[in-house]
């Protein structure tokens, strides 16, 4: 207690600390909640910087987005200590000589043992879900991203990349080839109608990125981490805002409705063994997309809203071809609980993929005829 009071001590925080606990399981970051005895509470968290290995950009990246959509819930007679993130900064006096040339220094504190941490404050009366479990929980969950992303529309200013190559399959095929080169399990050999399901995909892949590449598809502002535990409701269970912008990067919105695409519609687990249980909700594909696009429709491109329901199966054969790839590197990314446990997500998701491939034709339908 006395250790985290001494770093809280640095930001400038109102009120004094009572009370500092762990808050969630904290799968990548350490996150704790600050209590005081005036009242306010903060979040406090230690950044992983060996996920995130340049936490300064990371948190100027947070701090321009953030003050962007102040501006405009400000603008629009809205409460931007509530519909926003807010960052908490460190206190002047606290900022070290030694810190003094450092970028961004007043975002973070860096401590003796090389820990990030960073704070923001806590919003009273905000609700979260875990799962999307219905298509009513999950038309709010695309309001959610779609008035973020729209928020951001005009924002313009480049983002510092956070993760290297995230959901670029130029990138991930060139991995892909080296993988199989090092055959660093010797599982190719058992793999063959595996390896043809990504290969037999490769150049449409490529096709949709290179449209990315060349601004056909146009580069926005992307959160990265579209599940629905990362968007605030209030207790009338209308979206706040949307949280945990550690991944905020410059890249097609596109991923980020992909990815809740394939989250919020399976109708098995990622990792499920039972593949009879695996398929597309097209009810939650629909609910999902309409919700997403009653905030977000008008302030997209002719381009993106074409490619809106490819998305989805771009974003999940990525996914197909990661867990493939550490199955191949012998298990070195992903947490597994068997020895099978990455194949097992790779028919997994594949079954998924298969499932958007059948059922293409109406989703590009549900997101024309909105």
């Amino acid at each position: 207690m006395t250790q985290m009071k001494n770093i809280v001590a640095k930001f400038a925080v109102e009120g004094t600390v009572t009370d500092i606990k762990p808050l969630g399981p904290g799968f990548i970051n350490d996150t704790l909640i600050v209590k005081t005895e005036e009242g306010p509470k903060y979040i406090l968290q230690r950044k992983n910087h060996i996920v995130f290995p340049d936490v300064p950009g990371m948190m100027n990246n947070i701090m321009m987005v953030t003050e962007h959509i102040k501006a405009k819930v400000a603008a629009e007679g809205g409460d931007p200590m509530r519909e926003v993130l807010t960052i908490v900064k460190r206190k002047p006096e606290s900022i070290s000589a030694q810190e003094a040339d450092l970028a961004y220094n007043d975002l973070y504190y860096k401590d003796e043992e090389g820990n990030f941490w960073a704070m923001c404050t806590f919003i009273e009366g905000s609700v979260t879900y875990e799962k999307a479990d219905t298509p009513a929980l999950a038309y709010k969950g695309g309001q959610g991203i779609g008035k973020f992303q729209a928020q951001l529309s005009d924002f313009t200013t480049p983002l510092s990349e956070t993760i290297k190559g995230f959901h670029n399959i130029r990138w991930r095929f060139q991995q892909w080839e080296e993988a199989l080169k090092r055959d660093a399990a010797g599982r190719v050999k058992d793999l063959a109608e595996e390896i043809s399901w990504i290969e037999s995909r490769k150049e449409e892949m490529l096709g949709f990125w290179s449209l990315v590449e060349n601004g056909t598809i146009p580069t926005r502002v992307t959160h990265n981490d579209t599940k629905i535990s990362n968007i605030l409701f209030d207790a009338e269970g209308e979206v706040l805002c949307v949280i945990d912008l550690d991944t905020c990067m410059s890249s097609t919105s596109l991923n980020d409705f992909g990815d809740a695409i394939r989250s919020y519609t399976n109708t098995g687990a990622e990792d499920d063994r039972d593949l009879s249980k695996v398929s597309m909700s097209l009810e939650m594909f629909k609910a999902y997309t309409e919700g997403y696009l009653s905030e977000r429709k008008d302030t997209l491109c002719k381009s993106e809203l074409e490619w809106l329901a490819f998305s989805a199966r771009y974003i999940t054969f990525e996914q197909v071809l990661r867990f493939l790839m550490d199955y191949i590197d012998g298990d070195t990314y992903y947490k597994t609980n068997a020895p099978d446990h990455n194949l097992v997500r790779t028919h997994a998701q594949y079954k998924l993929l298969q499932s958007m491939e059948e059922q293409y034709d109406v989703m590009v339908g549900i997101v024309t005829n909105f």
